[in-house]
């Protein structure tokens, strides 16, 4: 089974949220509900903190990867 995209992971979730909301659902369904809803969370926390990694580097002229400056304030 292939990995969901970020994209994928995060509608999944808004999905869980709005049903558990909704407040309708049996206990034992909410609590696997919430548990997937955790892993998802996790998973799309994970990817966006790689994200910013990746996003926070530059090239130099060498095509050596160094991170950017904070400006000091």
């Amino acid at each position: 089974m292939t990995e969901a995209t970020f994209e994928e992971s995060l509608e999944e979730l808004e999905k869980i949220v709005t049903r558990l909301e909704q407040g309708d659902v049996p206990l034992e369904e909410a609590l696997d509900s919430f548990q997937k809803g955790m892993e998802l969370s996790k998973q799309c926390k994970e990817t966006l903190s790689k994200a910013e990694k990746t996003l926070t580097k530059m090239m130099t002229e060498e095509e050596k990867e160094v991170p950017f400056e904070e400006e000091e304030e």
